[in-house]
């Protein structure tokens, strides 16, 4: 074979790779808009039949990912590769990478599991993992949470599933606990009365059930009020930082003195403080 007849061949087999390889590219790319539009059409069918928005967002990451796999396929059938072998290598990769990647599928499992039983949903503000705070989407393999400190936060669907889960937006309202400290001389009946009042007043408090004030321990300053108002969730830190300054401006205007610590020192123990902290005199 001479040099026009190997030159011949190589510019046929540059053609003909050549416009599959750009027939490819744009078989891809027009394929991966369809995918998209196809996608935002079901995404809307879903919400006009009122489907939960985390069970949305978890179908539409199965179908993205199974209509991407048959896309690859057909490329791959494009350029003349036997997809039935394709299929079964496909098929024991699966196998060879599930084996090696038991945490992914563990992740995967869990993410079924967790849409099946509904502990929480999206925009629930739920406790897990040690995280804290509003769930934006439950993937298929992970949860996204975003904290009140605006953080998001990505979280195994696996950890999840195997700890404890608090779901605060699962009740219509939730209780805020406080506390408030008395001088050992105050009338607790009157602080009671007069915290039940002022806390009654604040905005989104609800009224029933009414607010809890009562005596929850002693210590040497005093009693320990107990301050419990319950409100709707969205209302919590607004209803807790609102309790926290009606507090205090009822044990204010009250006029009740700041709470102290009082100790009784008597005998050998009195001589030997009074050996240890030099009178003032002295320090001055």
């Amino acid at each position: 074979m001479d040099l026009k007849q190997i030159s011949l061949v190589a510019s046929q087999l540059l053609t003909l790779f050549g416009l599959k390889i750009l027939g490819a590219i744009a078989l891809w790319l027009i394929a991966q808009r369809l995918i998209d539009f196809a996608l935002k059409l079901v995404r809307r069918a879903f919400r006009s039949q009122h489907v939960d928005p985390t069970l949305i967002n978890y179908l539409l990451n199965i179908i993205g990912v199974t209509l991407r796999i048959i896309l690859v396929v057909a490329i791959l059938g494009f350029f003349g590769v036997e997809t039935t072998s394709f299929a079964a290598l496909l098929a024991g990769a699966g196998i060879a990478i599930g084996a090696a990647w038991g945490g992914l599928l563990a992740n995967f499992a869990a993410g079924a599991f967790l849409i099946v039983f509904r502990p929480f949903k999206v925009g629930d503000f739920i406790t897990t993992a040690g995280v804290t705070g509003t769930v934006t989407e439950l993937g298929l393999f992970t949860t996204s949470i975003n904290t009140p400190d605006n953080v998001l936060t990505i979280v195994a669907n696996n950890k999840i599933f195997a700890d404890n889960i608090q779901n605060y937006s699962a009740n219509p309202y939730r209780r805020v606990d406080l506390v408030a400290q008395l001088h050992h001389e105050v009338k607790h009946n009157e602080a009671i009365a007069l915290l039940k009042a002022k806390i009654s007043q604040i905005p989104n408090v609800l009224q029933n059930p009414a607010p809890d004030v009562e005596i929850q321990d002693f210590n040497f300053a005093g009693p320990v009020l107990a301050v419990r108002p319950y409100c709707n969730n969205d209302h919590y830190w607004q209803v807790y930082f609102d309790t926290n300054k009606a507090i205090r401006e009822t044990f204010n205007e009250a006029g009740y003195p700041i709470p102290e610590y009082r100790y009784a020192v008597s005998g050998s123990s009195a001589h030997a403080i009074n050996n240890v902290i030099p009178p003032l005199s002295e320090i001055t």
